[in-house]
């Protein structure tokens, strides 16, 4: 009777921690929702259209962290999710972090948008783990809804970003910070394991708690033609 008591509140315990982890999951998708509203509600900070039309995959950073002084840190959870020949994808799970030297103002939170702008920037969100400025290039992005139509930013870098900061810190550099994919978070929002080539090319339905961060991107990031 003991044991089967014993067994009985681990089981408990195990489903309220997978239950705590989904909400936590599901905050962080909420959280990107509202990152790109806000961003997209601003015209003339937003990111334009040629590039809305363009984009191979999105990934929003909720209150990316920099902070200390002398020696500065980023750190962030985020999700991305990519452009399929059925819309977008289910999304997946990242982790940004990494250090820089330099004079800062600590413990400030940025809201950031990554925006792979071709195949190259697609592919680079594919890697188990990539390092901006060495294995990827990355710049930020032109703002206005008809900024950029005639530049080249699309065969300069691979990812453009944009941001939205809370605070004195402004802007974000992104130099030497580390790109790797959350594999336990995404596993365990879908509740099995699958890899993230699989889920960004669409081999994955989109769960119902991610349908409105998936439908928020399709609402702005739409093909000409849409």
């Amino acid at each position: 009777m003991k044991r089967l008591l014993i067994i009985a509140c681990a089981a408990a315990m195990a489903v309220s921690a997978l239950a705590q982890d989904q909400t936590k999951l599901e905050a962080r998708l909420d959280a990107a929702t509202n990152t790109i509203n806000e961003i997209m509600a601003t015209p003339d900070h937003s990111i334009p259209d040629s590039i809305l039309r363009d984009a191979t995959c999105v990934a929003v950073v909720p209150g990316l962290v920099k902070g200390a002084f002398i020696v500065g840190a980023e750190y962030g959870q985020g999700v991305a999710t990519c452009r399929t020949g059925r819309g977008w994808s289910g999304p997946v799970f990242l982790r940004m972090a990494g250090g820089s030297w330099g004079f800062q103002i600590g413990g400030q939170g940025t809201d950031l948008v990554l925006v792979a702008v071709n195949q190259r920037g697609m592919q680079d969100l594919l890697e188990s783990k990539f390092k901006i400025g060495a294995g990827a290039s990355a710049a930020a992005g032109p703002v206005g809804r008809d900024a950029g139509a005639s530049t080249n930013w699309k065969l300069q870098s691979e990812l453009l970003t944009w941001s939205r900061t809370k605070g004195l810190f402004a802007g974000v550099d992104l130099s030497g910070v580390s790109v790797s994919q959350n594999q336990a978070d995404t596993d365990a929002f879908y509740h099995a394991a699958h890899s993230f080539h699989t889920i960004l090319d669409g081999g994955v339905p989109v769960p119902a708690a991610a349908t409105p961060f998936v439908r928020t991107v399709a609402k702005y990031f739409h093909r000409a033609s849409e």
